[in-house]
């Protein structure tokens, strides 16, 4: 059986996370974030585990502080991420999440002008000023007076995981190895998750699990590490231009699933504003690609 070409496994990818979100969005209604993220997590602590023994990858690291700041950054961002998606439509979290992109080229005009090491490109900030007018867009027709605090969620997680992105580039600079990079934020997850349960128990009655509650929890585990997986492999094959925009299919596909199964609204402002954002994410990536000392791009959020 030939293997799968880049473009395909980052497809794949995308579709997977977008069905994953499908699952979170159903768990929302009961579980909460932190119980969601933890059981994410989890799957990908046993499955990382097992590949590092397997691989023969010492479970001990020479930068435990790097690796906490990004996982805290990172499941932070994934919290964050999983509440809004219990409260704004599918296509709107997913989004404001994927403009980490845009946060990050944010990040570069900063250091540009703070060291005044290089001059700012002027199509960067362009990007950046088109994504932001993105946001606008979306959140005008679809955020409710009652869904302001999960918009606020959905962008801070995209900014918390263009941090996240940065950490792991640095990481990766180190020499650590992938394996043990996402093995510690899966189990970061797994804490961080647990905590927040715990400290959020204390509003509700415990859960009562069911048959239809844990099989959501386990699809979610399983279509993460899979995707997460896939996407990986896209990007250690493929172009990271074409993997960075084959990587925005995630929002379409949310968008067909979110119409199809929770009937979220459809609006041209709306739909306007996540071209604009999927646009300038696209953008973003092939400016910084052509940068010498850019980073190579994430594998995990």
């Amino acid at each position: 059986m030939p293997a799968m070409s880049a473009p395909l496994l980052m497809t794949t990818a995308s579709l997977l996370f977008a069905l994953m979100g499908v699952c979170v969005k159903l768990a929302s209604a009961l579980y909460g974030a932190g119980e969601i993220v933890m059981a994410r997590s989890l799957v990908g602590v046993l499955l990382l585990a097992a590949v590092m023994k397997r691989r023969r990858i010492a479970f001990a690291t020479p930068v435990p502080a790097m690796h906490f700041w990004r996982s805290s950054s990172g499941v932070a961002a994934l919290i964050l991420w999983f509440h809004s998606i219990g409260g704004l439509p599918l296509s709107t979290a997913t989004t404001l999440n994927y403009m980490s992109s845009v946060w990050i080229a944010l990040f570069l005009i900063g250091g540009a002008v703070l060291t005044t090491r290089a001059a700012v490109d002027g199509r960067l900030v362009a990007a950046v000023l088109a994504g932001f007018a993105g946001v606008i867009l979306i959140l005008r027709p679809t955020m409710t007076a009652e869904q302001a605090w999960y918009g606020l969620t959905g962008l801070l997680s995209g900014l918390l995981a263009a941090m996240a992105y940065l950490q792991v580039t640095a990481l990766g600079r180190a020499g650590e190895p992938e394996e043990r990079v996402v093995f510690y934020f899966s189990a970061g997850g797994v804490l961080a998750g647990a905590v927040v349960a715990l400290a959020g128990s204390g509003l509700h009655a415990p859960h009562e699990h069911t048959a239809y509650g844990l099989a959501l929890l386990l699809a979610i585990g399983v279509l993460a590490a899979v995707a997460q997986w896939m996407m990986t492999r896209a990007y250690s094959r493929g172009a990271t231009l074409g993997n960075a925009a084959l990587q925005y299919l995630g929002v379409a596909f949310a968008f067909v699933f979110g119409v199809a199964i929770f009937d979220d609204p459809v609006g041209w402002m709306a739909l306007l504003g996540m071209l604009l954002i999927v646009a300038a994410g696209v953008a973003a990536t092939l400016l910084r690609t052509r940068v010498p000392a850019e980073p190579a791009p994430p594998k995990d959020a």
